[in-house]
């Protein structure tokens, strides 16, 4: 084999193009999994960003069920989530263009349109089969000021009549029903906080299609999300009381810390429709949890709280922010690693394959041996704390810069800010450091995945201490002798573009920057954005 080319950094020859990045690819979003298969929504850019939802049996016949003139998509709360739900051979989903409910069959048949309320949304629905209504978080946009927030039933044996079953407070989630039909648990919340800073979780007896005796039992200034009865009737809940996203239960009046780890079991609930644990069993929960950036899938006892990473021969360091679905002893969800793009796999307890790839997101034939690793590094920055980032080297297995040269450094911020970066293969990172580039891809603090009070660590300080920990990020790797201080760039989009404008404006450290749809009037975005991000400049 000859050697390597020698040739400076950022020069390099690859074999990952533009068309490589813009190839055929699709957003896997809302998942659910019943005795009848799995479904998953397919947001489609070939399609001007159509999103459908597919089936497919367990013996592994696939079809689409939306017909092509819907759009599987609600606009609840802006960014969505929980489009559809699925009873039987039944399916129930938000069309897009009129945010309407329409119900359809497992061939996509018998299209039928089950509301017919122009100014409300639905989202997030619950079956309520004894009482044959769906409950929904609602969203009115009778409004001239902002939308009303509340959790409403439709009845779906008569014509698809709509009832407020619960307002008052600026927003809900998760609304869901207790195994007998006689409780409903939900999540709300008020401004200024969002769904990370502080929400309240609330049961109510259900009778006759309304609500009795509605009593708060989480939520004292903590972030409550994600309520999941168990089969036996017993409430399950995410809380962040203990400094990090931790699986909780509510039995004999008390709330109980099952997984009591310094890790996190979810992410940011930017979207309605996600949990990011299940019953897999009637005894057992499947989870996923993020330690310093990198994702793992668990089976939890919720009794004794034994706990256990599951054994596969597929890596996965990341869960998709549509996180899990189990049922009957399967589970769905969309994984990723840094040798692989984000995919969805069924994961199945007593089967001698446990885990299968369903459908992947990005058609992608190059060979890892072209990738470069994330590799997970902490730095010291201001106010002697410390930030978090993944570090990529250059590679090329064709070349090799000179001796005593450094490569090139672009710094990534990601959106957010509430958010955080991926460490699954990217090609769009992937396409730098093929040609020589050192790329740091910063999870700056106010970076979920870290615990609570790193999340909380930007509040008041955006467009400070972001922009403080990208410059110590470019700091440190010089420091090492890891890149040339003379080219070092910053890009990032939205959030992440506000903090490149502020790296650019506010300091003399990078010689370029390139901010894609970033926000650059903080007064323009708190008087011109929707409701549930107008107060969340407030923190």
């Amino acid at each position: 084999m000859p050697g390597k080319k020698i040739a400076p950094y950022g020069s390099w020859e690859s074999p990952i193009t533009t068309e490589s990045i813009i190839s055929d690819s699709i957003s896997i979003g809302d998942l659910f999994i019943s005795n009848e298969g799995i479904f998953w929504q397919e947001m489609r850019p070939t399609e001007g960003g159509r999103c459908t939802i597919m089936y497919q049996t367990y013996d592994g016949s696939k079809n689409e069920i939306v017909p092509k003139s819907y759009n599987a998509r609600t606009r609840v709360h802006e960014y969505g989530g929980g489009s559809y739900l699925v009873h039987k051979d039944e399916v129930y989903f938000s069309n897009f263009s009129n945010q309407q409910i329409y119900k359809t069959n497992l061939t996509g048949g018998n299209l039928t349109q089950i509301t017919n309320e122009p100014l409300l949304r639905f989202a997030d629905g619950t079956m309520d089969a004894e009482r044959q209504q769906i409950i929904y978080v609602g969203e009115n946009h009778d409004n001239k000021d902002e939308p009303v927030n509340c959790i409403v039933s439709v009845d779906i044996q008569n014509d698809g009549e709509v009832t407020i079953l619960a307002s008052g407070a600026d927003f809900y989630a998760s609304p869901v029903i207790s195994p007998d039909g006689r409780t409903l648990a939900w999540v709300q919340w008020n401004h200024p906080n969002m769904p990370w800073d502080a929400t309240e979780l609330y049961v109510a007896d259900l009778k006759h299609s309304e609500l009795y005796n509605p009593q708060k039992i989480a939520g004292d200034g903590e972030s409550v999300c994600q309520p999941l009865w168990s089969p036996n009737g017993i409430l399950h809940y995410i809380s962040d009381l203990s400094g990090w996203w931790n699986i909780c239960k509510y039995e004999g009046k008390k709330s109980h810390n099952l997984t009591p780890i310094n890790a996190e079991f979810t992410q940011a609930q930017w979207g309605l429709g996600v949990r990011f644990y299940d019953f897999i069993t009637n005894d057992q929960i499947i989870c996923a949890y993020s330690r310093l950036g990198f994702w793992k899938v668990a089976l939890l006892d919720p009794i004794s709280c034994d706990f256990v990473d599951i054994d596969v021969d597929i890596d996965i360091t990341e869960i998709h922010r549509t996180g899990l679905k189990a049922c009957n002893g399967k589970a769905l969800f969309v994984a990723g690693s840094p040798d692989h793009s984000y995919s969805l796999f069924t994961y199945e307890t007593k089967a001698s394959i446990k885990l299968r790839v369903v459908q992947v997101s990005t058609k992608n034939d190059i060979e890892a041996i072209h990738f470069s690793k994330p590799l997970p590094v902490k730095y010291s920055t201001t106010n002697n704390q410390e930030c978090h980032a993944f570090y990529y080297s250059p590679v090329n297995v064709n070349y090799k810069a000179p001796e005593s040269a450094k490569p090139p450094l672009i710094i990534l911020s990601h959106g957010g800010p509430t958010g955080s970066t991926s460490n699954t293969l990217n090609l769009g990172i992937q396409y730098w450091t093929s040609r020589g580039f050192a790329i740091l891809d910063v999870n700056y603090r106010g970076s979920t995945g870290y615990g609570t009070k790193y999340r909380k660590a930007l509040n008041g300080n955006w467009g400070i201490s972001d922009v403080d920990d990208c410059v110590n990020g470019g700091i440190h790797l010089v420091s090492k002798g890891l890149v040339d201080p003379k080219k070092i760039a910053i890009r990032g989009g939205s959030a992440g573009g506000f903090t490149t404008l502020a790296c650019l404006a506010f300091t003399d450290f990078f010689a370029a920057g390139a901010s894609y749809y970033g926000v650059s009037d903080l007064t323009a975005l708190a008087e011109e954005t929707h409701k549930f991000e107008s107060r969340y400049l407030d923190s």
